[in-house]
């Protein structure tokens, strides 16, 4: 088990690293833009109210991404929400290494084709720095999520963080990675 590649992170290494490289003109390997951390974030306003909805979006985080999530707390009380600062609030996963490539060739192979009515990712939800992050709007969409064991529908943001420097860097390493923008077309390799 010691020299398991996740195939995403091998076909990365050898496929697209050069394939990048070539395309933007870069002269040393090394500045090819890498995936640094994945981080899915779930909110959980209910838990005011109901502690049992956050341990149930904890469960379905750690389904989800085969990793313990940590629990957020509020920074600030705000009384409209009949929020207190410290109250648990939401859970978040950061992914890294094998765990984060392993869950980016879930959620492209299997998951977004499961969101009903898809038809790409918004292109402009770059931060500037090459990072990116999208909204998923509910967590049926992962086979590993029972569905009769689900209490509430929850979305979740997940975001991908890149060594890009800039965001034309990041759109083209997430489209080499398969990334269905709307308005770019998918590569050779990431259709086979």
């Amino acid at each position: 088990m010691a020299d398991y590649t996740p195939r995403l992170k091998q076909r990365y290494r050898d496929e697209l690293v050069p394939r990048i490289q070539k395309e933007m003109g870069y002269g040393n390997v090394m500045q090819v833009p890498r995936l640094e951390k994945i981080v899915v974030n779930m909110g959980v306003g209910d838990a005011i109210k109901d502690g049992r909805m956050l341990e149930a979006a904890l469960a379905d985080l750690t389904v989800i991404t085969g990793q313990k999530p940590v629990v957020t707390k509020a920074r600030k009380s705000i009384a409209g929400f009949k929020l207190r600062e410290g109250q648990e609030i939401g859970a978040k996963v950061t992914l890294r290494g094998d765990y984060m490539w392993e869950f980016l060739d879930r959620l492209l192979a299997l998951a977004l084709p499961r969101i009903r009515d898809f038809r790409g990712l918004n292109p402009d939800a770059f931060d500037g720095s090459g990072n990116y992050t999208m909204g998923v709007t509910e967590q049926l969409i992962f086979p590993e999520v029972d569905y009769d064991k689900v209490s509430k529908v929850r979305g979740m943001d997940i975001t991908i963080v890149n060594t890009a420097r800039n965001d034309d860097e990041g759109r083209a390493l997430l489209v080499a990675l398969g990334f269905p923008l709307v308005g770019t077309t998918p590569s050779v390799a990431a259709a086979s």
